[in-house]
């Protein structure tokens, strides 16, 4: 009997961590953190401290882990309403509102707390202007109330590549706010080829996503007008920053060219989810293997192995 009530205790117990865990929507954080460590690996020119690292990164979980915990707690009406997001935590009763704001506030304190300690003052205020702007500019402001609220509110995911490069040098250059803008940029082909594929499910509740609004084909017509500019812009890392090398600019070329055929085939059929799907998919791998060519290209090895190139 004693076994029994423990067995149960123990797998409620691990029902309660896993709900919290989901209030995170953890899939989106991965994105966030790789973007970080290009920005620390390009301030760092290929080395950072390890400890720095782990630190940096674990700060920036708990600000993006914050960020999404709250904004759970202010659309869970819209949650419920959807099906695709009905068996989230707050909306299906398995978290109330009030303990997963003090869930939010906790892992909001203790991303500041390392990130000021043991980082910098200027990282942790930069992940704490992520919340806000993430919280109030987005999610109240701009998500309910205008097709731009994807353009706009961008700029919140595109915070923790300033992070990350504050974390190492302390300030901002040019650099990370080219690194910040490519985000920005990439943010909105991205979050509209995924709202093409749930179109009806933002119509249902009200929210103005553009494909809502204006429809496919002006979405589709948005996506390859951002997709024209970021690629390019990806390119200006290599020149004139010269923040990176010409492996970079080899992947990142690579790379923008699948992105543009992509954008452009979905831009010719805009009703075909399957294209949509397509490119939001291939986003979401051309964004983690950018910043894996900024990593990559930042280390000694690779300038070195560059720098032989002419003489073979």
């Amino acid at each position: 009997m004693i076994e029994a009530n423990l067995s149960q205790t123990h797998q409620r117990l691990g029902e309660i961590i896993y709900s919290y865990y989901q209030l995170t929507k953890p899939r989106i954080i991965p994105l966030l953190l790789v973007t970080t460590a290009a920005g620390m690996w390009m301030a760092g020119e290929g080395k950072v401290d390890p400890f720095l690292l782990l630190i940096t990164l674990l700060g920036g979980t708990l600000a993006a882990a914050s960020a999404q915990a709250l904004n759970c707690i202010y659309d869970r009406d819209i949650d419920y309403t959807m099906e695709r997001t009905r068996h989230r935590p707050i909306p299906s009763g398995k978290i109330q509102p009030r303990d997963a704001a003090l869930f939010a506030i906790a892992l909001g304190t203790l991303s500041f707390i390392l990130l000021s300690a043991f980082v910098n003052l200027l990282s942790a205020l930069l992940a704490m202007a992520g919340i806000v702007f993430y919280m109030a500019i987005y999610t109240h402001l701009l998500k309910r109330h205008t097709t731009q609220n994807i353009v706009i509110g961008g700029a919140a995911g595109a915070i923790p590549a300033l992070v990350g490069w504050a974390a190492v040098r302390n300030d901002l250059t040019w650099a990370p706010w080219l690194l910040f803008a490519l985000v920005f940029l990439w943010t909105p082909p991205h979050f509209w080829a995924l709202a093409l594929m749930i179109k009806d499910d933002y119509a249902q509740v009200g929210v103005p996503m553009l494909p809502v609004v204006a429809g496919e084909e002006a979405t589709t017509g948005q996506i390859w007008v951002y997709s024209l500019i970021l690629v390019p812009s990806s390119l200006l890392l290599v020149y004139p920053l010269h923040a990176s090398g010409l492996l970079y600019g080899l992947v990142a070329a690579i790379l923008g060219f699948i992105f543009l055929k992509k954008a452009w085939l979905l831009k010719q059929v805009p009703t075909d989810k399957d294209l949509a799907r397509s490119l939001f998919k291939f986003s979401i791998l051309y964004m983690m293997l950018l910043c894996a060519g900024i990593v990559v290209d930042s280390l000694p090895i690779t300038h070195y192995l560059v720098g032989t190139l002419p003489n073979i």
